[in-house]
Formats: C-alpha cells, sequence, structure tokens
C-alpha cells in the first residue's frame, strides 16, 4: 500500500514537472508580457517533431536534440513575435485570443499536411530506459531524469529573471514600457528576447515530453487547457507559483486515475476550481 503510494506521488510529481516545464513559458509570456498566448503548445509541438526528425533522419542522440529543440522553438517564436505577436500587444484580448486559437488550428493543419495524424515515437537511449529501486520502490530512470531537468532549468530561470541585468530589464519593460525606454532600454528588443526564451522552454518541454504525453498534430489544442490551469492557478508571471500549481496539479491528476478511474480527470479540474476560488490571484501572484 505505502510502495503503490509513493509510486503515485513520485509519478505525479515526474508528470508536474513536465506540466511546469512546457507552462513556464506561458507564465513568461502570459504574465509578464500580458500577452494570452493560447498557441503556446505549438512551440512545444515544433520542439517535439525536431526531436524527432533528428533522431528518425540524422541519427542525433535524443540528449543532443534537447537543446536544439530549445533553439528551434525559440527561433520559431522570435520571428512570429517580430511579424505578427507585437502587432496585437495594445489589443483587446478577445482579439489576442482568436489569433492565438487561429494560430493554432494552422499549426495543427500543418502538421497533420507533412506528418499525418498518427503518433509519433520516440527511442529513448538505453540508460534512461527502466527502473530503479529507491526505499523497495520502482522509480522510472526517465522520470528521474525529468525532474533532474527542471530543477536545474528552475535554477537558472529564477538565477535570469532575479539576478542578472536582462532580468531586471525585463522585470522594468513589463512595469513601464515607457519610463524604461527614456532609461535607454530597447523594450522591444528585451520583449522579443523574452517571447523567445517562453517558446524555447515550450520546444524543450514538447521534446522531453514525447515518451510521457505522446506527440501527434492536436498536441497544441489537447493539452491546450492543462497549461492554461498551470499557470491560471499558480499565478502568472512567477515561477514558482506555476511550479508549486504544476507539482501539486500533477500528483492530484495521477492519484485520481489510479485511484478513482472512473471520474478519469474530472479530479484536476475540481482541484483548479477549489483552488481559484481559495487563491483567486494565483498561489503565488507577481508583485507589483
Amino acid at each position: 500500500m505505502l510502495g503503490n503510494l509513493l509510486g503515485v506521488l513520485f509519478d505525479g510529481v515526474a508528470y508536474g514537472s513536465l506540466l511546469f516545464l512546457i507552462s513556464v513559458g506561458l507564465s513568461v509570456t502570459m504574465g509578464l508580457m500580458n500577452f494570452i498566448n493560447l498557441a503556446h503548445g505549438a512551440f512545444a509541438m515544433v520542439g517535439g517533431f525536431v526531436t524527432v526528425e533528428l533522431m528518425r533522419q540524422l541519427g542525433v542522440p535524443f540528449l543532443a536534440t534537447l537543446p536544439l529543440a530549445f533553439i528551434a522553438a525559440a527561433i520559431v517564436g522570435f520571428v512570429l513575435e517580430r511579424t505578427l505577436y507585437r502587432r496585437l500587444y495594445r489589443a483587446d484580448p478577445l482579439d489576442q485570443v482568436l489569433f492565438s486559437i487561429g494560430l493554432t488550428f494552422m499549426v495543427i493543419a500543418a502538421g497533420i499536411y507533412f506528418w499525418g495524424p498518427s503518433q509519433q515515437p520516440v527511442h529513448l537511449p538505453d540508460w534512461l530506459r527502466g527502473q530503479v529501486s529507491v526505499f523497495g520502490v520502482g522509480l522510472g530512470i526517465y522520470r528521474l531524469f525529468l525532474i533532474a531537468v527542471v530543477v536545474v532549468v528552475t535554477a537558472a530561470l529564477f538565477l535570469l529573471i532575479e539576478r542578472t541585468r536582462l532580468g531586471a530589464q525585463i522585470r522594468a519593460s513589463v512595469d513601464n514600457q515607457e519610463a524604461s525606454a527614456g532609461l535607454g532600454i530597447n523594450v522591444s528588443r528585451v520583449f522579443s528576447v523574452t517571447f523567445a526564451l517562453g517558446s524555447g522552454l515550450g520546444g524543450l518541454g514538447g521534446a522531453l515530453g514525447i515518451d510521457v504525453l505522446g506527440l501527434d498534430p492536436t498536441f497544441p489544442l489537447k493539452y491546450m487547457v492543462y497549461f492554461l490551469i498551470v499557470v491560471a492557478v499558480g499565478g502568472a508571471g512567477t515561477i514558482s507559483g506555476p511550479l508549486l500549481a504544476a507539482i501539486v496539479l500533477g500528483v492530484f491528476d495521477v492519484a485520481g486515475k489510479y485511484y478513482v478511474p472512473s471520474l478519469g480527470a474530472f479530479v484536476i479540474y475540481a482541484l483548479m476550481v477549489v483552488l481559484l476560488i481559495l487563491f483567486p490571484s494565483g498561489l503565488i501572484s507577481r508583485r507589483s
């Protein structure tokens, strides 16, 4: 009984870690840049397909594809921000929603055209397969790897946002664009870099999530609600908020599907409603 509970808890933390890795990019763009980007899952899908194609066509090792997936999604995000997104920064939220949903369906259609509707496989290296026994509980090696990656990414993001010159420029540009520009900060460039960073993190999460979440052209639509739940419950514009929310939601989602399979995904939505009633601004809201 205890072993099953620990196993469910571990799987929930690993699942939540993956949700955080993808959703934190949405938290950056939605919370710091005040843009409702429902197409964020498309950048995760780009990272996933880059990994699949590099491994399939060029034989690139799985680990080597991860930074390339990040870079590819970041470049796509940078180009789209420069050409399309920036035109809607001051637009009505409804216009932002309609635009990003339309972009999502365009990406899905393109994915089906080039790769078909089927799931894309990924072959993990042997050392990432199997389980290790910890206190008598079998823990998946790949899920341990996911948790380790999230720890590193979270620490790097915190240092970037809170301890670097770029992070200070991002915070200043978000709080007051006019004053920041008057101080010599290139607000346009800062926003482009920020959007690229968020898109790249989504691409990295999409590449890492192929073995857990699966990958097909409907990915951006299938998990859109999950990413939004993590950001809404955790608090947009923060790092620690979505991390806490993703872990809590991941554990409850896995536990609900394991112990009460008849309810399916209802548990995570019920928990979302309760948490939003108790914390309408998110578990950890961004300081003004």
